[in-house]
């Protein structure tokens, strides 16, 4: 607990402000009680310089027998004297509802004795004016009338257990109560004001109890009332304890309806949204609901911010504009004004989502970027549903609760822990250095103008930039390169044709003058080629022949092929290996480009083919 938390809660039960009364001393400010002006409080803040944080306590005026609660947070008064002080620290153990009990008992004591009766400045509508009221005096007949209270609530306060007033045993009596009352309609409507901390239903007079119910009633049915939003908390806290609903998944779906009909409708207040979303993930995770049904549920905010985070951590598995809008919304939102982006917005968010895989993807002893801008997942205590009215009717069993690939929830022997990418840990200085740099770096570029000065300390960030830059150049080359398609599908067809053709046209003198080359070709037809060489045997054999100055045309025609589909298929086999044509056609001749020819020649030697 902290101290704001006592603050806000003496503001809106007693409407105290805190008076800072010495300007030498902007840390210390009084709580005055709201009917005699006297201190109930003297509130503390100051900086400690060995630890770098604030330490929070207050002095209480709630009695000195305080001091017999044995709680390490509760003290002897710190600046106060007088045995009517006590002094509270404020940390992590401090107990809320013990605090806020005290400083309801300090108002309490300072209590101004007898009654004041306030009569309007002008006389009640009406002909009569001012109404007679009967006042009881000592020792006269006169009964005031006696209060008509509903069997039913009745019963629900009998079943009070007294002796205890720990936030735990509040919400035990809260929670019997409520499975009490779940069916429960009343006819009386809300009228008057409600301000309390946690609210129970033990802190509503009979009257604001039959209101409570005539209202939850009609809000079950759709017709939605103004209610004090302390009010409005009890019905929240029924469905928390999953009262009123079946099943823990219907209560998330009334809540979520409370929130639709009430908060949307503008009756509720920002505070109660903040409170109500966090307590639906809370709720989810307890139950153990699906993780979907959780994200859908809770602060829109959180989700977004573990979207962006997962995004960046993995940027290799998002998209271009995943990436891109993680980086507006984690570093500010100046990169989508960038002229980068706005002169051509898919090219701009892929240049900026293409520099943080590159600078991404190295490592600053043994950290990379993503790890020095946001840290690692923090594991830390973890309180579900602390600040409300809850009963854990049994301890809840060991389990693994992954709501997102940055957070992640578990429990063990009863105790929670969360596991999670920290806001208050992020460099968020370092993420904007690198956009910065990004964005400069890319409008020269791009030759956007409005060119930005580059900052020396993001000077580390340049190389990886560059790189992305010289990817994207390259691949532009890459997509103006002309692309050269060859179909080889019918490649055998045609060479089939082509036999068939050239028989017919061949003379038998001609017939006799092939037989050798084809001799020869079968006779090398016994050699092994390595599976890696993307040439088949004739193909080789054409290639050796040039290299050794011969004329392959025989070896073409011997193989009824044709020289100029010869030449494109060889040429396709070695477009990855040389990126270029090795072999020319100039009618029926093919021609080797000198360029290749000792490049071509260890190519064939390498492969295991010895050259010959």
């Amino acid at each position: 607990m902290d101290l704001a938390e006592l603050t806000a809660y003496a503001k809106e039960k007693y409407n105290m402000e805190e008076e800072h009364k010495w300007a030498d001393f902007p840390g210390f400010s009084v709580l005055r009680h709201p009917k005699t002006g006297k201190w109930v409080a003297l509130v503390m803040r100051q900086w400690d310089t060995d630890t770098g944080t604030e330490i929070e306590r207050c002095d209480l005026k709630c009695g000195g027998d305080s001091l017999l609660l044995v709680k390490p947070y509760i003290t002897p008064p710190i600046r106060m004297r007088g045995g009517s002080w006590v002094g509270i620290a404020f940390g992590d153990s401090t107990e809320r509802d013990v605090v806020f009990r005290l400083l309801d008992r300090a108002v309490a004591v300072e209590n101004p004795h007898g009654y004041t009766i306030v009569l309007p400045s002008q006389p009640q509508s009406g002909a009569g004016g001012y109404q007679d009221t009967a006042l009881p005096f000592a020792g006269s007949a006169y009964r005031a009338p006696k209060e008509q209270v509903p069997e039913r609530l009745r019963e629900m306060r009998r079943t009070y257990e007294y002796g205890r007033e720990s936030l735990e045993a509040r919400a035990k009596n809260f929670y019997f109560q409520a499975v009490q009352m779940q069916d429960y309609e009343d006819s009386v409507p809300w009228s008057g004001s409600f301000v309390s901390y946690y609210p129970t239903y033990h802190d509503l007079n009979t009257q604001q109890l039959r209101g409570y119910f005539t209202w939850r009633a009609g809000l079950r049915r759709g017709d939605v009332q103004p209610i004090p939003s302390s009010a409005a908390y009890l019905y929240v806290y029924e469905l928390l304890n999953v009262v009123g609903a079946a099943t823990p998944a219907e209560s998330l779906e009334k809540l979520a309806e409370f929130e639709r009909l009430y908060l949307d409708s503008g009756i509720g207040d920002a505070r109660m949204r903040t409170n109500l979303r966090r307590w639906m993930l809370e709720f989810a995770v307890l139950h153990d609901l699906p993780p979907e049904l959780a994200r859908q549920y809770a602060d829109p905010k959180l989700v977004e911010q573990d979207a962006a985070l997962s995004a960046l951590r993995a940027p290799e598995a998002h998209s271009d504009a995943e990436v891109f809008s993680a980086l507006c919304l984690l570093g500010g939102k100046k990169t989508e004004d960038s002229p980068v982006v706005k002169s051509d917005p898919e090219r701009g968010k892929t240049l900026f989502a293409r520099c943080w895989r590159r600078a991404s993807a190295y490592e600053w002893k043994g950290w990379d970027l993503f790890t020095l801008c946001f840290e690692k997942r923090n594991v830390r205590r973890w309180f579900p549903l602390a600040n409300a009215v809850y009963y854990e009717r049994s301890a809840p069993k060991d389990r693994d609760y992954i709501l997102d690939d940055c957070r992640s929830f578990y429990c063990r022997g009863g105790r929670w822990q969360v596991k999670a990418f920290e806001k208050q840990h992020f460099d968020r200085a370092r993420l904007q250095g690198f956009l910065h740099e990004a964005d400069a770096r890319l409008r020269r570029y791009l030759k956007t103008g409005h060119y930005l000065r580059e900052n020396t300390a993001d000077a580390w960030a340049a190389p990886y930039i560059d790189a992305a830059i010289e990817e994207d150049r390259q691949a532009l080359l890459e997509a103006a390169r002309p692309k050269i398609t060859i179909d080889l599908s019918g490649l055998e067809q045609i060479r089939r044709d082509a036999a068939v053709t050239r028989e017919s046209l061949l003379t038998e003198d001609e017939i006799e003058k092939i037989e050798e080359p084809e001799e020869m070709a079968a006779a090398s037809a016994g050699e092994d080629l390595p599976d890696c060489l993307p040439l088949d045997r004739m193909q080789v054999q054409v290639l050796r022949a040039l290299l050794e100055g011969r004329n392959a045309s025989e070896i073409i025609r011997a193989g009824h092929a044709m020289p100029s589909i010869m030449a494109d298929a060889i040429n396709e086999a070695l477009f990855d290996e040389f990126g270029d044509t090795v072999i020319l056609c100039e009618g029926d001749n093919l021609l080797l480009v000198d360029d290749y020819a000792e490049d071509l020649e260890n190519y064939l030697g390498g492969k295991g083919n010895g050259g010959a």
